[in-house]
């Protein structure tokens, strides 16, 4: 009898993802993670192996991993990439369904400003 062990799929989901897309100088990578607290969203450049930009929950002082909490990470992180001269990125979903908490953040992120 074989256990499914979600976090090992969802990893392996994400690696084939990251196989076909990469952030530039010109275009970085917005990825998303999930924790059962808090929501993360970093702007990473991969050329250079840095972060432009980060927003999480711990930032907004909420304590909550919903969709309502992603939609203001995703707010958060475009103001904080527009204000660094970012317009548009590639969105990294992790390995997550785009569904519920990942849409919400993506879809406020794209209302903020974001082109993606």
């Amino acid at each position: 009898m074989s256990t499914i062990n979600r976090k090992a799929i969802r990893a392996r989901v994400h690696t084939r993802i990251r196989k076909k897309l990469a952030g530039t100088p010109e275009r970085p990578r917005l990825a998303v993670n999930f924790s059962n607290q808090h929501v993360y969203a970093q702007v990473i450049d991969d050329v250079k192996g840095v972060t432009l930009c980060a927003a999480c929950t711990k930032n907004l002082e909420m304590k909550k991993a919903n969709a309502e909490s992603a939609a203001k990470v995703g707010e958060l992180i475009a103001k904080k990439a527009l204000e660094a001269g970012i317009t548009e990125v590639v969105f990294d979903r992790g390995g997550f369904l785009y569904h519920g908490k990942v849409k919400s953040l993506a879809d406020a992120a794209r209302e903020a400003g974001l082109k993606f």
